[in-house]
């Protein structure tokens, strides 16, 4: 018989060919990661603030704004970390909660995303019924239901990755740990479980995706039939701002999980663009596409000043 030793801890190798260059990445993501939480928790506090704001659509949004804190945070710091020098391990159970977490968050932005299409659809479709069927309970409901269908899916995701057994490489070919590249590692058959995990990942968002899209769809034609021009534009600016962060945020995961023959160095950028990008220009398409956002945004950060002279 062959004597394997149990692996307790994972070496990151980062972004493959991008070795030279990692003072450059670092100062690139670092700006990155802090112009994505300063964005949010504008837009957070900006909407807690506002007492005009306090609907279920900036209920949402806000919601949205904490994930996208969150998301980042799974795999940037120890992203930063290595790439200004120092150790690029992580133990077992770190890599398992980066796992957990960062498919926790995604899929819980997938539904939030799901969620927030609904919304639209019922305040321009019913707007008559819009406060009596989103009501504080159905909001709350609905809120917490994103959370935790979205914890079912990275637990499931997470129990199927680590329930094999790794006893040989310790080396991780990515910047962080997720399921193509850590069932690389296992030392055992992964097939079946590839075709399941490929599976359940391409599942949820499609499923969610033709949700939104059959969504849009009612909206679309409940937006044509508006006769004030007023009216019309405004929906579709909402509407617009909606659908260009669900693009952002459902491309990369098609590019990553679903493609026939995965390319590494591909797979690495858009993963950072999924990471990074889409959670820092969330808050710019929210913010810059609506005018409640941006007055609101403007009386907190005037208000600032003013504050701090008393």
């Amino acid at each position: 018989m062959r004597n394997f030793s149990v692996v307790t801890q994972f070496i990151l190798l980062g972004i493959p060919h991008t070795e030279g260059v990692e003072i450059m990445l670092f100062v690139l993501f670092l700006s990155f990661y802090i112009f994505t939480l300063v964005g949010n928790l504008l837009i957070l506090f900006a909407i807690v603030s506002s007492s005009r704001l306090h609907t279920p659509m900036y209920f949402f949004l806000c919601q949205l704004s904490v994930c996208d804190i969150f998301f980042p945070s799974v795999s940037s710091p120890k992203m930063l970390f290595y790439l200004s020098g120092n150790s690029r391990a992580i133990s077992y159970a770190g890599c398992v909660c980066q796992l957990f977490f960062y498919h926790f968050l995604g899929c819980t932005e997938c539904f939030l995303y799901t969620v927030m299409a609904y919304d639209r659809f019922i305040a321009i479709c019913f707007p008559l019924r819009y406060s009596i069927i989103m009501n504080h309970k159905v909001c709350a409901i609905m809120a917490v239901g994103t959370s935790f269908f979205g914890c079912i899916q990275a637990t499931f995701l997470t129990t199927l990755t680590f329930q094999l057994p790794y006893c040989g490489p310790n080396e991780v070919d990515y910047y962080f740990c997720d399921i193509p590249v850590m069932l690389k590692l296992a030392c055992a058959d992964t097939s079946t479980l590839e075709m399941v995990g490929l599976i359940s990942v391409g599942l949820m968002p499609l499923s969610c995706f033709l949700l939104i899209l059959t969504s849009y769809s009612f909206i679309l034609c409940s937006i044509l039939q508006i006769r004030s021009t007023e009216g019309r534009h405004r929906a579709f600016s909402t509407c617009s701002a909606h659908l260009t962060a669900i693009l952002l945020a459902f491309m990369p995961v098609v590019l990553i999980y679903l493609q026939p023959t995965p390319n590494p160095w591909l797979n690495a950028a858009v993963q950072v663009l999924n990471n990074l990008v889409t959670p820092m220009l969330n808050p710019l398409i929210y913010s810059l596409r609506n005018k409640e956002v941006k007055c609101s945004l403007k009386k907190m950060l005037q208000q600032g000043p003013i504050l701090s002279k008393k």
